[in-house]
């Protein structure tokens, strides 16, 4: 079922997408990762999706700053978005943010609170002037840290998630993030059918850096944990010629692979066949595990996979 607009279409407005938000209207003044990722998903659901930037510098076809040093990850979130500039500390900018806004059912920001005050673009602003319209914001931190600057890095690392002196793989936070922006919009859109108010909603980075945590700090994801290498179903091995990752962890998976274990060794020279948990934790487990992946192939652990249903992913060099 869509979720219906507030505000009428035109005979000039571009046609909505099909999908789930084909009649509504979103406005975005956020930069860099988070809210550019969560309005590239809003628009897959077929939101009409508008962002407006400050005027590109000399040069340059964006403010943004993911524009500038990732113009292709730039492109790819702002497919199917229209993109206008204005300088919102003119009177002829904020005009055109008005405008823009008695149209919108829902405005996307990644300002601090000092700063979208002085635009002009917080709650309590936004309420008085536009009661259906829905705010939700992008914070590094949430409450009495809102203000505070950080950024992916630092978010990861306050949840726990940057162990060592390694760079994270991705941009966690970040990515988290937009997909609890787009999750607040739709909470937003539903809270507003019951009676036609709009919703304030604050998504805090750092929070969706903790929710990721979770599994690190219930332990499951510890040395010791199931899916931290203690399952000799469930961890990464050396293979002949590249990296397997086994994940073999449910009771049945892990019969089967042991199963292919024991066939190519023969039972005698092996531990007792995993019965439970504990047997997929023994170091002999592990032992055999690695010494079978070790002497074969990519091409043979995937056909291995393939004929008896193992979750596996090969890594050839």
């Amino acid at each position: 079922m869509s979720v219906a607009s507030s505000h009428p279409h035109t005979s000039t407005e571009q046609p909505a997408a099909a999908g789930p938000l084909a009649s509504v209207r979103i406005l975005s003044l956020a930069l860099n990762l988070p809210g550019p990722a969560a309005l590239m998903r809003l628009a897959g659901m077929g939101a009409h999706c508008t962002k407006l930037e400050a005027p590109a510098p000399a040069g340059a076809s964006t403010s943004d700053p993911m524009g500038q040093y990732d113009p292709a990850a730039y492109a790819q979130m702002h497919t199917g978005v229209q993109r206008v500039q204005a300088d919102l500390k003119t009177p002829a900018g904020q005009a055109q943010l008005q405008a823009l806004l008695e149209r919108s059912d829902v405005l996307l920001t990644s300002f601090r609170p000092a700063a979208m005050k002085k635009l002009g673009v917080d709650w309590a602003s936004l309420q008085a002037r536009y009661p259906g319209l829905s705010l939700v914001q992008i914070f590094g931190a949430a409450g009495e840290r809102a203000n505070e600057a950080g950024h992916d890095l630092s978010y990861q690392a306050e949840a726990g998630l940057v162990p060592g002196l390694h760079m994270p793989p991705s941009l966690l936070a970040d990515m988290a993030g937009a997909l609890m922006a787009s999750e607040a919009v739709l909470q937003a859109l539903l809270a507003r059918q019951a009676d036609g108010r709009g919703r304030c909603i604050e998504v805090s980075l750092l929070a969706a850096a903790h929710w990721l945590a979770l599994p690190r700090v219930w332990g499951i994801c510890a040395p010791q944990g199931m899916t931290g290498g203690a399952h000799a179903g469930y961890r990464l091995y050396p293979c002949a010629d590249g990296r397997v990752a086994m994940a073999a962890l449910e009771p049945h998976f892990a019969q089967r692979l042991w199963q292919q274990v024991c066939s190519a060794a023969g039972d005698a020279q092996m531990p007792s066949a995993p019965g439970a948990e504990g047997d997929m934790l023994a170091a002999g487990t592990h032992e055999a595990v690695a010494a079978f992946c070790a002497a074969r192939r990519c091409a043979e652990l995937d056909a291995m996979a393939q004929a008896h249903d193992i979750p596996l992913l090969t890594m050839p060099d």
